[in-house]
């Protein structure tokens, strides 16, 4: 290879000289006024000349011994642990640079095989946290989950915050993810998030997720990042594309915005692995997957409990007031992302928007109402003088509707009777 003594420039009017215009090498020489050996070697390179720098030592050999001899021991060993251990007190970059060569020496090299995604064979979910704080009512700020969902073959990509990575948060996330798009991946790939799969094995509620969606869950293996590393990555790009200068007024602001941008830019980017747009791809990957189930899975919170004296009833470190028609009754729970609604036998009892904040106490003002008049009547019968004569009459509640001016045609009174 010719050296650094001419420019290519030169190299290449010797040649064109020599071989096109036949002119002998002396000639040559003094028509660019540069010495015959230049000439010779010029002619002589196949390859154009290149600027070599001389290669020069790093400041990290002289403690290159060192930190052999701590690899040796500790193949892991943190660079910053390194250079506290050796005293080392230059640029650290320099030493890290060195530790990043030497260390595979020991540690081994373990290749990520790129993995070839076939249309409607997959989605990888995962939490993203993003750090500012969003209002969620009642004086409080919350750092909140936001559930990413990518479609492996297209790089589709969707995300919604949810209040919580409680299990029924998570499926009823991931539900209006997949309903979003309109069909399900063969797979849902999940790393073990402790409300999915704490111990490599998918809960019982994410296991009748996927018998109802008809799709299979599979869950990454420990200390895997590459396993789904497409969502890992994703979670970056929110970081420095999505997030920067943005503020949000609440978790609906923060979904309408990155709805809109995931739609509009996104999507619309042309990924390199993939030589095309996400939104020109999605079209093969949902026609490979399997349609959405005829009634959707069993989703969000659900318990059955007996509402007690004081008419509320706990979800999530919140307390939600209930008809108190119906204390001592059971009634059933059912908290979705946006709702919290109480039945007695099928009849709605109580109905609030889900609270995001924390210990709080959500009262529907018709309850305060109903527990005063049902608290004064009770008052009133306790004053009545006891005998033996006494006649207890026992009417059914809708009476008492009436009596208080408390009708509703939302909870039919029950056959049950008290006294009156």
């Amino acid at each position: 290879m010719l050296g650094g003594m001419i420019t290519v420039e030169d190299w290449a009017e010797i040649r064109r000289l020599h071989r096109a215009e036949k002119l002998p090498k002396k000639q040559i020489a003094e028509k660019l006024g540069v010495s015959r050996t230049t000439v010779y070697k010029a002619l002589e390179s196949n390859e154009p000349p290149k600027y070599q720098r001389e290669a020069k030592g790093s400041l990290a050999d002289a403690v290159l011994p060192e930190i052999h001899k701590l690899l040796k021991d500790t193949p892991r060993m943190p660079a910053t642990v390194i250079a506290e251990r050796i005293g080392w007190d230059r640029s650290l970059t320099i030493l890290k640079d060195k530790i990043r060569e030497i260390r595979p020496l020991y540690t081994g090299v373990d290749p990520a095989d790129r993995l070839d995604h076939k249309p409607g064979e997959a989605a990888q979910f995962d939490l993203w946290f993003p750090e500012p704080q969003i209002p969620v009512g009642y004086g409080q700020a919350r750092m909140l989950p936001v559930l990413v969902m990518t479609l492996t073959f297209s790089r589709f990509l969707t995300a919604l915050m949810i209040p919580s990575r409680q299990s029924g948060d998570l499926l009823a996330g991931m539900w209006q993810l997949i309903s979003g798009v309109g069909a399900v991946s063969k797979s849902l790939i999940w790393d073990r998030e402790a409300a999915i799969a704490p111990k490599g094995r998918p809960l019982p509620p994410v296991q009748a997720f996927a018998g109802t969606t008809a799709t299979k869950m599979v869950i990454a293996p420990p200390r895997d990042p590459e396993f789904k590393g497409m969502t890992e990555r994703n979670n970056d790009y929110f970081e420095t594309s999505f997030l920067p200068g943005r503020r949000f007024a609440s978790p609906d602001d923060f979904n309408t915005q990155i709805s809109a941008w995931i739609t509009e830019r996104a999507n619309q980017r042309l990924v390199r692995s993939l030589g095309d747009r996400p939104i020109n791809v999605v079209g093969a990957d949902l026609a490979a997957m399997t349609a959405l189930p005829p009634s959707p899975p069993v989703t969000g919170f659900h318990q059955q409990v007996r509402l007690g004296r004081d008419y509320y009833l706990r979800v999530d470190t919140n307390d939600y007031s209930v008809d108190p028609r119906f204390i001592g009754r059971l009634v059933q729970v059912t908290a979705t992302l946006g709702r919290v609604v109480v039945l007695c036998d099928g009849a709605i009892v109580a109905d609030h928007p889900r609270c995001w904040a924390k210990a709080q106490v959500v009262t529907d003002s018709q309850h305060v109402a109903t527990a005063k008049a049902l608290r004064s009547h009770f008052n009133q019968v306790r004053r009545q003088p006891a005998g033996g004569d006494t006649e207890v009459a026992y009417r059914p509640l809708s009476v008492y509707d009436e009596l208080f001016g408390l009708t509703s045609t939302t909870v039919p009174a029950k056959d049950d009777r008290r006294a009156a």
